[in-house]
């Protein structure tokens, strides 16, 4: 494989050097690429979609300058998974990442790599979330894992594992700012990977920033109070605000207070959380913590014994609100940074700058947080894209894209071609204005971890402009139809509704032409099911025990294999 892969390389760059002389000319013509990544960034906290929450002046900017894509999506709303799909420009079953659990198979072959061979320098700087270091890059500094939002451990290329005294997006901010001014040749076209930890849980803002946003009341989600009618996965979810964030480890609580007002945490990030984060910091940062923090849970004890669980719910969302948002002013900022320092060093003119998440996320509606639904909150996914001289300032565009077609859009620009077995297709028509050549009416989308945490189950979907077709099929075997025009917030399910009957036969065909297309099957999906309840059953799941995942494993003899 590696050498057909280097006689393939080697025969476009004798393509492309033969028609362009002298040879330097044809490396400067070929644009840097700057992908900028947020980890939970849910589209509806970027004001260039929506101003209800935040601000983001700086994120703004990539849309004033480029384009703004309002129905970007993912094709497996999970983290790593997603990472998978961007770099191999291939869909969860094919790559080997269906979840968090499995390992990403290191024989993919990915476009970094593919760039790097092509002569493009190449820099990761944050989160890869892989548990394995990245191929294809010259340099790289890395978070283990989650990483941590204070004094954070890397994972480098060159110093072994060191560890950063301060706040996360200021670090990796740092990082690229100084590759970009010291390491960077100014004579070769560079590929640079930008990847915040913000606004992952347990959303832990800056510092600079706990004054403002502890005080900050923000509105309400219209379905904050969803009853999940018709939809028994959504349902069964544990990813509600009220029963299922913890106390501490998410909202920040004091242990103590809670023990003394007799309440039980909840959920992954509990107490032990909550104690971990405090063990980072230093005295200082612990002092300022407690300043803007302690005061919470005072105010806490003293309403807790009138609340009733409809103002818990609203207390806790505000907390999540607070924190989550808190930790996106940083990012905002520290994008800003970097928009600057392109502008000041000419940087710009030649540069493709992308700015998106690994996929949404839910801000209270469905009365949710997290994201691994097919639903629009975390399904869609910010993107914005400037390519000045080429992408017109200031335009939208609808269409359906995904962050399956990365790798080939970047090896487009960059006059690469495109392995076979990639599944994308290139962004290129939509961003130089050519959108009469995206011809995509449909994409795919397919969810595995479960069971899990947050023990939401298996589905994949065919998803169109107008409507949604989904199948459950793990522990439920069932369908659901939504009408995305008529119903937007998503809360019926017309799958039965006879006024759907030949939308609905529609659909489903269209769906089994994406499956092959795609090359997913039901073998395919049982295959990986097989293989996660057996690690589930000897213990090597996180976020379910032993004795739940026997529970699951015979729930799963009266569905079957669907």
């Amino acid at each position: 494989m590696k050498n057909v892969l280097k006689v393939w390389i080697a025969g476009a760059f004798l393509v492309g050097f033969a028609s362009c002389t002298p040879k330097e000319e044809a490396r400067t013509d070929r644009p840097n690429i700057i992908f900028i990544m947020s980890d939970d960034h849910a589209y509806q906290a970027i004001s260039a979609y929506d101003n209800t929450l935040i601000e983001t002046p700086n994120i703004d900017r990539i849309a004033k300058m480029g384009m703004l894509f309002t129905q970007a999506s993912v094709t497996n709303s999970i983290c790593a998974p997603s990472r998978a799909t961007i770099l191999t420009g291939k869909h969860s079953h094919l790559n080997g990442k269906i979840d968090n659990h499995f390992p990403f198979d290191t024989t993919n072959v990915t476009f970094p790599q593919l760039m790097q061979q092509a002569g493009y320098q190449t820099a990761m700087f944050g989160k890869l979330h892989f548990g394995n270091n990245p191929k294809g890059f010259d340099q790289f500094k890395i978070l283990p894992g989650q990483g941590s939002y204070y004094n954070p451990d890397f994972i480098t290329k060159n110093e072994g594992n060191i560890k950063v005294e301060g706040y996360v997006t200021d670090i990796v901010t740092d990082m690229t700012l100084d590759w970009l001014e010291k390491e960077r040749n100014p004579d070769e076209p560079f590929l640079l990977m930008y990847l915040h930890k913000s606004p992952h849980r347990p959303w832990l803002m800056a510092e600079r920033h706990m004054e403002e946003f502890t005080q900050k009341t923000f509105p309400e989600p219209k379905t904050l109070f969803d009853d999940y009618s018709n939809r028994p996965a959504a349902a069964e979810a544990e990813m509600n605000i009220l029963t299922h964030m913890g106390w501490s480890g998410d909202n920040k609580l004091r242990p103590e207070i809670l023990k003394e007002l007799g309440i039980a945490d909840v959920g992954g990030y509990d107490t032990s959380r909550f104690i971990g984060q405090m063990n980072r910091f230093t005295p200082a940062q612990a002092a300022d913590f407690r300043k803007y923090y302690d005061p919470i849970s005072e105010d806490f004890k003293q309403r807790y014994p009138t609340m009733s669980k409809e103002d818990l719910m609203r207390w806790k969302y505000q907390r999540y609100m607070q924190d989550y948002l808190g930790t996106i002013k940083a990012v905002d900022e520290n994008v800003g940074r970097l928009l600057d320092y392109l502008e000041a060093n000419n940087l710009m003119e030649n540069t493709i700058i992308v700015y998106t998440s690994d996929q949404g996320f839910y801000l209270g509606e469905h009365g949710w947080y997290d994201k691994r639904f097919v639903y629009d909150e975390s399904f869609k996914t910010p993107l914005l894209v400037a390519w000045p001289g080429k992408t017109a300032p200031g335009s939208r565009s609808d269409a359906l894209v995904q962050n399956l077609d990365f790798a080939q859009t970047f090896l487009e620009a960059a006059g690469i071609p495109a392995p076979s077995d990639m599944q994308g297709e290139s962004m290129i028509p939509l961003l130089t204005g050519k959108p009469e050549q995206w011809t995509r009416d449909a994409v795919y989308y397919h969810y595995y971890e479960y069971p899990a945490e947050h023990m939401v189950n298996r589905h994949y979907a065919l998803v169109t402009q107008e409507y949604k077709l989904v199948h459950y099929y793990f522990i439920q075997d069932y369908w659901e139809l939504i009408d995305r025009k008529k119903d937007p917030m998503e809360l019926r399910n017309v799958y039965e509704d006879p006024a759907y009957a030949e939308i609905k036969a529609a659909l489903h065909k269209r769906l089994e032409e994406l499956r092959v297309k795609y090359k997913d099957s039901s073998e395919i999906s049982n295959g990986y099911i097989d293989r996660l309840l057996n690690d589930a059953l000897e213990g090597k799941v996180w976020g379910i025990s032993r004795e739940r995942a026997k529970e699951i494993k015979e729930k799963r003899r009266t569905v079957g294999n669907k």
